[in-house]
């Protein structure tokens, strides 16, 4: 899936469009407290206004639902930009209108500028032509680097794209389809995927899609109880997707088929409560009590999961082992982290998705020690599981 480059584009003395992703966590002040997904952009922006051009950033925040939400403005992530790439970066009052368009063609080469919340208008859910029209005319030509965003046919991403000859990916959507294809189309050997979280709905369209590529698949998190009682084995009060049982039935099945080795837990941390001073003990998965859930993979699980990923040449992580914001059930998704990390240094390519992943991974400050964090949780699940992504179907292709 080559897609044109925002480095094979003619930038000099040109308006670039930029759909960037700045949905990130403010606090009760409306300081940013991650700017991660701001920092990854930085490599596009800045090779736009150095090649003197000039940048007009398109991003939404939230979910305003088609108002004005004053506690959704891009503002705080206006000014922290303007800190990171140590120059102004001014804030347009909305995205379309005739004021935007003033401030639009006075923008000079090597300056940006960042729209107001895209979805305090509902045409841009929408994909609503003529909205799309109107972002459209705001450059000469469109870059998206917002892979988070990617699975959505929205009015910047789909819509605004393509009322352009041309549609180039940024670098951090570019480094998304490098990873993340190898992982589907051509990944090294031995390939690990290690699924974690609670809902197995979620992640079932992945495994299925990549049994035929994968050496081992490794189950963790409240999902597991989900496979466990399709075996017929009580977990107590543990989550389970009682609608995805069969589904978890047929991913065992077909695993035995295409001769993969599927490992799911064989004990767990459980407790009363999800709770932080909860009284814990551990208990093989065929003795979990009735009045008591498993909040975290055990010791002989984490043991047998770190042999399961060890020597692997590609290791695709999505979804915790455990409730791991809890320190009591911590263990086996820091365990994970870190195992991970020694992979890396070994020669590993390690894929990191989703967002209580990375959050685990940078909880463990092991998050620079990754080949890839992917930014798109939704978006590199549904590309991982074989889908379209609209915003990436919009792009030129490469030659």
């Amino acid at each position: 899936m080559k897609k044109l480059s925002v480095r094979d584009m003619d930038l000099k003395g040109k308006r670039a469009l930029v759909r960037v992703d700045f949905n990130v966590p403010l606090d009760e002040n409306q300081n940013v407290v991650d700017d991660t997904r701001i920092r990854m952009t930085l490599p596009t922006i800045k090779h736009i206004l150095d090649t003197q051009g000039s940048a007009v950033l398109m991003s939404h925040l939230g979910r305003p639902k088609g108002k004005v939400v004053d506690t959704l403005s891009l503002r705080p992530a206006a000014e922290k930009l303007s800190t990171l790439l140590d120059k102004e970066v001014k804030l347009a009052p909305d995205c379309v209108g005739d004021e935007v368009n003033r401030m639009v063609w006075k923008l000079k080469n090597g300056e940006c500028m960042l729209l107001e919340n895209l979805r305090f208008h509902p045409e841009e859910r929408n994909n609503d032509e003529d909205f799309a029209r109107k972002l459209a005319s705001l450059g000469d030509l469109y870059i998206n680097d917002a892979f988070g965003t990617a699975h959505r046919a929205h009015a910047s991403v789909v819509g605004a794209a393509l009322q352009f000859e041309k549609r180039a990916a940024g670098f951090l959507i570019e480094k998304e389809l490098n990873f993340l294809g190898k992982a589907v189309e051509s990944p090294r050997r031995p390939y690990v995927v290690v699924i974690g979280g609670a809902k197995i709905s979620d992640k079932i369209p992945v495994v299925k899609n990549l049994l035929e590529k994968v050496n081992n698949v490794v189950i963790g998190g409240a999902m597991a109880f989900t496979f466990l009682k399709s075996q017929d084995l009580g977990v107590g009060k543990s989550f389970v997707e009682e609608g995805q049982l069969e589904a978890a039935q047929e991913i065992l099945r077909k695993a035995g088929h295409h001769n993969v080795n599927f490992f799911l837990p064989v004990d767990f941390v459980v407790a009363k409560e999800n709770k932080d001073d909860a009284e814990t003990t551990v208990v093989a998965k065929e003795s979990i009590p009735e009045e008591m859930m498993g909040l975290d993979i055990g010791p002989l699980s984490i043991r047998i999961f770190m042999h399961a990923v060890q020597g692997a040449k590609t290791i695709l992580w999505n979804g915790p082992m455990g409730v791991f914001e809890r320190r009591p059930f911590r263990a086996g998704t820091e365990a994970m982290a870190k195992k991970l990390a020694d992979e890396t240094a070994a020669g590993a390519t390690t894929i990191i998705g989703g967002g209580d992943t990375v959050a685990a991974v940078t909880m463990a400050d092991v998050h620079e020690k990754m080949s890839h964090i992917s930014t798109g949780g939704g978006a590199s699940l549904e590309f991982l599981a074989g889908k379209s992504l609209p915003g990436i179907e919009a792009l030129t292709d490469a030659r």
